[in-house]
């Protein structure tokens, strides 16, 4: 296994060429739920360009019936990025200094149950974001309202070879 670097600039290109319209090589999860966490993950495939097929426990898309609960759970997504010890991309939680475009940040209650994962787009002054089922583009963190939030930054790319 080997590492490589996670291309940020891929992931806020597809951010923002998808954050007002659906890829429709993939499922649309809003009315099940939603798609805020499938869309952080496309990102996320999009500056990897590598999943984890590992049942269960990975994190990859085929289909909407054939994929693991960390490519659309926001929870699972979050546990999979800081656990990934094998192949794809692996996170650490960080504080809001230190995120940089193509990283996530997930919004949630004040009893630690999180629910809605946007795409960093810009780290300016302000962070601005991209995120599916509201669909928003370069929106300001600040204008979402929420109790606790918590930041990933995606550290690399395990890839074989």
């Amino acid at each position: 296994m080997r590492e490589i670097p996670y291309n940020r600039q891929a992931a806020v290109t597809y951010a923002r060429r998808w954050a007002l319209d659906r890829n429709p090589a993939y499922y649309d999860f809003t009315p099940v739920g939603g798609d805020c966490t499938s869309f952080a993950s496309q990102c996320i495939y999009a500056g990897a360009g590598v999943m984890n097929f590992t049942p269960v426990m990975g994190w990859y898309y085929r289909n909407a019936v054939d994929r693991t609960a960390s490519w659309s759970g926001v929870e699972y997504l979050y546990r999979f990025l800081i656990n990934n010890k094998s192949v794809g991309p692996y996170a650490s939680v960080v504080t809001e200094n230190m995120v940089k475009p193509g990283d996530i940040v997930q919004l949630g209650t004040h009893n630690g149950l999180f629910y809605h994962t946007p795409v960093i787009t810009a780290v300016l002054p302000e962070i601005l974001v991209a995120a599916h089922s509201f669909n928003a583009l370069d929106r300001p963190l600040a204008s979402y309202t929420y109790e606790t939030v918590r930041f990933l930054h995606i550290e690399g790319v395990r890839t074989w070879g």
